[in-house]
């Protein structure tokens, strides 16, 4: 953890290098991520409800999904430009360097102005909880802060994911953007409005819905089993095929010669 804290440090001082710089790079982050909300806006000046969903009820899903997306979009960096680093040659060193192969991918790469989509996402969250008709006890606080830790690891598998397909292709996948940026983009309405098959596959495949759907029927005391408030950390269990599927792809592994 010491030596990640100082790899944290030296890059947020290289990004701040050009203060304004980057405090624009964020503040330019919160403006466009507010298209997301007023897409949701928009849509609740046509109907009232969506599946029996309200507006605030909807802005309290958006405002998590992005949370979670944000706080791996941060920390997870490296795995999103994975293939840059297999092309260029800078994954061999990590490979002769005595640390851990995915330590040092986390650590290479932090883009912390897109921590305007975490910000932008809490005002969204600091509207909605008030209006959303949510009991908050002790329980309830903990299932949301599971909702957002747990969502933004289970990015991080899908994340893993993409970066292991560039062990075979070299290049990353395209079709992982759908399950990626399309999770992130469907995520802002609860995902039973897409239908059976889909809500399915989000809960028994990429397990998108248990940190998302079903605890948040738990919050909204649709369904009052507490069950669902354990849904999150279950869906952590994504992030065992996405690194075994790493591990499979770094052994098949050799270097582009770049």
């Amino acid at each position: 953890m010491k030596l990640y804290l100082k790899f944290f440090a030296i890059n947020l001082k290289s990004q701040m290098q050009y203060k304004a710089t980057f405090l624009l790079n964020i503040f330019a982050r919160v403006v466009m991520s507010f298209a997301t909300v007023a897409g949701v806006w928009f849509m609740f000046m046509r109907f009232n409800e969506v599946e029996g969903f309200t507006l605030n009820q909807v802005l309290l899903c958006t405002a998590i999904i992005m949370m979670s997306f944000s706080l791996t979009e941060v920390f997870a960096r490296g795995f999103d430009v994975f293939p840059r680093l297999l092309g260029n040659g800078q994954f061999d060193r990590f490979l002769v360097r005595p640390r851990n192969i995915i330590f040092q991918v986390l650590a290479s790469q932090m883009e912390f102005a897109r921590l305007g989509i975490f910000i932008q996402a809490a005002f969204v969250f600091i509207y909605a909880i008030p209006r959303s008709g949510v009991v908050w006890t002790r329980d309830k606080i903990l299932t949301l802060f599971l909702m957002i830790i747990c969502g933004s690891l289970v990015f991080f598998g899908l994340y893993l994911v993409y970066a292991s397909f560039a062990f075979f292709t070299v290049e990353g996948l395209e079709f992982m953007n759908i399950l990626i940026y399309g999770g992130r983009e469907f995520g802002r309405y609860p995902f039973s409005i897409y239908g059976k098959g889909i809500l399915k596959f989000l809960t028994y495949i990429v397990p998108l819905a248990l940190f998302q759907y079903y605890p948040l029927l738990y919050l909204l005391d649709i369904k009052q089993n507490a069950f669902y408030m354990l849904l999150p950390p279950l869906s952590m269990l994504f992030l065992l095929p996405s690194y075994a599927f790493f591990r499979i792809g770094l052994r098949r592994y050799k270097s582009t010669g770049s």
